[in-house]
């Protein structure tokens, strides 16, 4: 059952979304894959469960998974390569507790009624713990491989929105651009808490009141401190016209973790490459202009990864638990 905190609180929705989000505070997560390929678009993925594996047993409260149908050169990354579902899946089977979050299924490339039953499989099958980011999709390339149209991806990735919630109904009539289901007619399984969580990312070609009202949250990107706290602050005051509960914003943030614990922030492609104390101040300052959730990058990261997720934990997770 879906139930109201209080005025300022967010909805509970899934197990995923309950832990990861909570009012006033903000968690890390990673975006995978857990590796540093830096110098080329595609990752080796080696030890992909391995390394997701112990983040959870270090206390990252989730992992996100990027949409990327086609290796764009221009792109320069062919994200996890596996196809988000599938691998959904496979990380539910060899995890518990971690939060499995997608950021994000390209909406206007896929037919809503497969992304809706995708994403409540994946809901289901890993207990809960699925978080749903959607766009409408920054790459042009990807659109004629598919035959479809790139400026209209707009009202594309809102009637799919559409469709995906209703699908969460029983027996739903309706009819858009995507479909109309026959009376009678179901979608099965249903999420786990009756709704999928959807967050939407950026402003997916979307006026900033549509996005308050019907996401539920906001993924936005990295700005300078100043910038960011204004966005925040645009976004909740959107929110709160609702009269309804609040609601969480996320961000990624690249990050090439120093050896030198007071190593100084040095700006690297949206993060930085600095020291422990340096990271746990900056997360501290996104914290206390209203960020709910961070989602660091080791794309860059020079040390090898179980060691910086270590490092991580040791010294900072412990400050941003669940």
């Amino acid at each position: 059952m879906l139930n109201r905190l209080d005025k300022t609180g967010f909805e509970e929705i899934n197990r995923a979304y309950n832990t990861v989000f909570k009012p006033g505070r903000l968690s890390l997560g990673l975006v995978v894959p857990l590796e540093n390929y830096g110098m080329g678009a595609v990752p080796e993925m080696n030890r992909h469960l391995e390394r997701v594996q112990l983040a959870e047993e270090l206390g990252f409260s989730s992992v996100w998974l990027r949409d990327v149908p086609f290796n764009v050169p221009s792109f320069g990354d062919a994200g996890q390569m596996f196809d988000p579902f599938v691998y959904l899946g496979y990380l539910a089977a060899g995890t518990e507790r971690i939060g499995l979050g997608v950021a994000s299924i390209i909406l206007p490339l896929r037919h809503p009624a497969h992304v809706a039953k995708a994403a409540a499989s994946a809901d289901v099958l890993s207990g809960g713990r699925l978080l749903l980011g959607v766009a409408s999709g920054d790459r042009p390339e990807e659109y004629p491989a598919l035959n479809m149209s790139f400026a209209d991806r707009g009202a594309r990735f809102r009637e799919s929105f559409d469709y995906i919630r209703k699908m969460a109904e029983t027996r739903p009539q309706f009819s858009n651009a995507h479909g109309a289901p026959e009376p009678g007619m179901d979608m099965l399984p249903k999420p786990s808490a009756g709704k999928l969580p959807m967050l939407i990312t950026g402003g997916s070609q979307q006026a900033p009141d549509w996005i308050a009202a019907n996401g539920d949250g906001w993924m936005t990107y990295p700005r300078n401190m100043q910038a960011q706290e204004q966005v925040i602050r645009d976004y909740r005051r959107n929110v709160q016209t609702l009269d309804a509960f609040d609601k969480p914003v996320m961000q990624p943030l690249y990050v090439d973790l120093a050896e030198e614990a007071d190593a100084a922030p040095r700006p690297i492609h949206l993060g930085f490459r600095l020291g422990v104390n340096h990271l746990r101040a900056y997360l501290k300052s996104l914290e206390a202009i209203g960020l709910n959730h961070v989602a660091l990058n080791l794309r860059f990261n020079e040390v090898d990864v179980e060691t910086t997720l270590k490092r991580l934990s040791d010294a900072i997770v412990a400050d941003f638990a669940q």
